[in-house]
């Protein structure tokens, strides 16, 4: 029965393991609304549920199956899985991209289906499949009158408690080992393949040693093997499979992947391009979970506005800046840009790969800057009238945290600028949907009064970059611009930009709402606001950027 139940504790933790990889590979294209959490649960649940009732259906037919019949059944039911986990890993890098398109809620449900629903069902099936199992083989041991009078009932519930009990312990066991093993160091793609291998594995285990006599050992050596080749394949040449999806076009630019990082917060891409052209003429960009996080030239110079944007901010409204701290890393280049200027950088940033990303190819100088590693939120509440300006560009999935726009953040905020020292925001604002905007401002008014926002000039777009300066005293009139390094077309952009300064107006506090940990009535607004944007990366950017 060892094997049995190694079985059981196995496909319990490609449950949960799935159900983990599945939230991963989805949110480059669903993004991490509300709405995509539930089609992931609801169909995870619904496939869990069908599976549980279709093993206790077989089980309890009117003419009951024999043991060796059960025992077959039961051990092909990882291959099954494994087979129907290589079918959807050959569909889903071509078709998710269309099915956001057609619609993120619908295509997120229909996404989850083709991803979990058979191997779940296959999975979760096995569970009463085994309680009849070692029922049978209970009723048939010696001294229970060789199934002429039926096992104890506490003795069947121990059977069955034993069962759920394996199962769920190998659940835990499988989120640990995805966690802190497949996501860091695996791509999502062979992640669920490496899945799907373990599964087939499984069944040919049973079919070399089976652990109780079985219906026709052959078919279950075969449909192992079967399942184990397709697996094992698909697993060593997936590079070639998906390499089909390059170069891929994106903004009038042939992009290639030069490299890939797995991560617990999404996999990043480095590309290149023009494609095809000599290392000194191409752009690289920081890709991350549908997020173009900066685009550098071979010289490590941005070419993205935002990053001159809050330089340029922090300069203009605190030129004598001497400490700073940037939150969010990205590619390494505001506090690279600081720490060249002669200010004390303290770069923070939750995701350990960032920092090894931005190293290696895009120029960032861990000796110049002091990186930590720490969720924001956390570092915030451990310093205290430090800092001349902290610099706040924290971007996950479409938007900013929501915990990240309370007022119990902000306080937390306050409590590391010194007495005058200024917040300088990355944010993007929905203009369709302002209520969102305007409960960001009027939480952050609540703690840093004097606020400034500005935006470039986007003629025509509803979704815009929009940068906010905050303060608990008054802002001074900001300084002349000197950004000497950046690109004419930012620089003339930004200085346009300067000339516009939107104070807080009555009528946007009026609008707005406070956000506090304890009360957070925006999550639909988000939701709303984050599927928005997501529609817009779906629109804008190729299959390849987005498979995870």
């Amino acid at each position: 029965m060892f094997l049995l139940h190694a079985i059981i504790f196995c496909t319990g933790g490609a449950i949960l393991a799935l159900e983990l990889l599945a939230s991963r590979i989805m949110t480059p294209y669903f993004g991490v609304s509300i709405y995509i959490w539930t089609g992931i649960l609801s169909i995870t649940l619904i496939a869990l549920a069908v599976g549980y009732w279709a093993g206790g259906l077989v089980t309890h037919a009117r003419r009951k199956p024999s043991i060796e019949r059960l025992a077959q059944w039961y051990l092909e039911q990882p291959a099954l899985a494994g087979l129907a986990i290589v079918a959807a890993c050959l569909v889903y890098p071509y078709a998710f991209h269309s099915l956001a398109g057609f619609d993120l809620v619908v295509g997120a449900f229909v996404a989850c289906i083709v991803l979990l629903f058979l191997p779940l069902l296959t999975t979760s099936a096995m569970n009463p499949l085994l309680v009849a199992i070692m029922t049978q083989a209970s009723i048939a041991a010696p001294g229970s009158d060789h199934g002429h009078r039926p096992a104890p009932l506490e003795q069947l519930d121990a059977g069955s408690g034993r069962v759920f009990f394996v199962s769920t312990v190998g659940s835990v066991a499988g989120v640990i080992v995805t966690a802190f093993v497949l996501m860091p160091y695996v791509s999502n793609y062979n992640a669920v393949l490496a899945v799907a291998l373990v599964l087939s594995l499984l069944s040919l285990a049973g079919a070399f040693r089976p652990p109780v006599a079985v219906a026709s050992r052959r078919r279950l050596l075969v449909v192992g093997t079967v399942a184990t080749l397709a697996s094992g394949g698909l697993l060593a040449f997936s590079d070639n499979y998906l390499d089909r999806l390059w170069p891929a076009r994106y903004g009038d630019v042939e992009w290639q992947k030069t490299a890939e990082y797995g991560s617990l917060f999404g996999t990043v891409k480095v590309l290149a391009g023009p494609a095809g052209a000599a290392p000194d003429d191409q752009l690289r960009i920081y890709f991350q979970d549908g997020l173009v996080q900066n685009t550098l030239d071979a010289r490590n110079q941005s070419q993205s506005f935002f990053t001159y944007g809050l330089e340029g901010l922090v300069q203009a409204y605190r030129p004598q800046a001497t400490r700073a701290l940037v939150l969010g890393l990205g590619a390494g280049v505001v506090p690279m840009s600081l720490a060249r200027n002669g200010v004390e950088v303290t770069a923070v940033e939750i995701d350990p790969v960032s920092f090894d990303v931005a190293r290696r190819h895009f120029g960032f100088d861990p000796i110049r800057v002091r990186a930590i590693e720490a969720d924001a939120r956390t570092y915030l509440r451990h310093c205290s009238g430090e800092y001349d300006t902290v610099v706040v560009d924290l971007f996950h999935g479409d938007g900013i945290p929501e915990y990240l726009i309370t007022r119990d953040f902000f306080r937390d905020l306050r409590g590391c600028l010194k007495p005058d020292g200024i917040a300088v925001f990355n944010t993007f604002v929905d203009l369709d949907r302002p209520k969102v905007y305007a409960n960001f401002l009027v939480t952050l008014h609540a703690e840093l009064p004097e606020i400034v926002v500005y935006r470039p000039d986007a003629a025509g777009a509803r979704h815009v970059n929009s940068f906010v300066v905050a303060s608990a005293a008054a802002l001074v009139p900001p300084a002349p611009l000197r950004l000497h390094d950046a690109p004419p077309r930012h620089a003339a952009a930004l200085r346009a930009m300067m000339e516009r300064p939107n104070k807080l107006d009555s009528d946007t506090l009026r609008r707005g709402a406070i956000i506090t940990d304890a009360r957070n009535s925006l999550s639909l607004d988000i939701a709303d606001a984050q599927m928005a944007y997501r529609r817009l990366v779906i629109e804008t950017v190729p299959r390849a950027f987005l498979l995870n």
